[in-house]
């Protein structure tokens, strides 16, 4: 498997396919990772497409990752990281991979990793795709830095070298904020590039955060029912016929 190296570590990825580039972030909160997208060998199936497989398909190059500290991926973890180290990752890696323009697509936390990635590079990212974005529920919006807490524990049992400090402030970093937690509703409402929601309806995915993004994101394309079998030949038609659209000219 290719790496990238970073300068606090690297970065596991597999690139599929040949057209113009997508770079996927996959479900998964902290731990999003290549292997999210199929479906595992002993089930159940994903109630999404296999953009890994469903892109190149449809002539397009596919770019899969696992995020830092996550899958094959191992970084640094600092009080002073958050949403700009992952789009500084993500960034790197296209630069690498010699992509200058993209689109960008992902599912969970790869809502986020979207926006964060259009706002960080504006002129770099030609469309997105937010699949079940998380958001801070209304209800629970505790959910994120208590899961934080169970993900440092483990971080801290694999490398014990790290500092509670840094895994705290890092927390902070990322779980301190409102909305999807990487922008703020200011940047929805101007962001500069096309976009297509499949909306989130549970406690990590909030429907109220994917309401607040389709009247938010100008222009937004919307399919509100994503899930399951029924759904995904739509789905997919829909979301492949968007990026097409928005690809610029060869």
């Amino acid at each position: 498997m290719p790496q990238l190296e970073r300068p606090d570590g690297r970065i596991a990825y597999e690139v599929h396919g040949q057209g113009y580039p997508v770079l996927l972030f996959a479900p998964g909160g902290l731990k999003s990772r290549m292997a999210m997208w199929p479906s595992p060998p002993e089930g159940p199936a994903r109630p999404w497409v296999d953009w890994t497989r469903a892109l190149p398909a449809a002539g397009f190059t596919a770019i899969a990752m696992d995020q830092r500290n996550a899958g094959a991926s191992v970084a640094g973890i600092r009080a002073d990281h958050g949403w700009h180290t992952y789009a500084a990752d993500h960034l790197a890696l296209m630069e690498h991979l010699g992509f200058g323009r993209f689109h960008v697509l992902g599912g969970c936390i790869g809502g986020s990793f979207c926006l964060k990635a259009i706002k960080a590079a504006p002129g770099r990212v030609t469309a997105a795709v937010l699949q079940n974005p998380i958001g801070r529920h209304p209800d629970h919006p505790g959910y994120f830095p208590d899961s934080h807490r169970d993900w440092a524990a483990e971080q801290r049992a694999a490398r014990p070298e790290l500092e509670e400090a840094a895994l705290a402030g890092f927390g902070r970093a990322m779980w301190d904020h409102d909305f999807v937690f990487s922008v703020d509703r200011g940047f929805a409402r101007r962001c500069p590039v096309p976009t297509f929601l499949l909306p989130g309806t549970d406690i990590p995915h909030p429907a109220a955060t994917s309401a607040e993004l389709a009247a938010l994101l100008p222009g937004v394309e919307v399919v509100a029912d994503w899930r399951g079998p029924d759904h995904l030949a739509e789905q997919e038609a829909r979301v492949v016929g968007f990026l097409r659209r928005h690809a610029p000219p060869a």
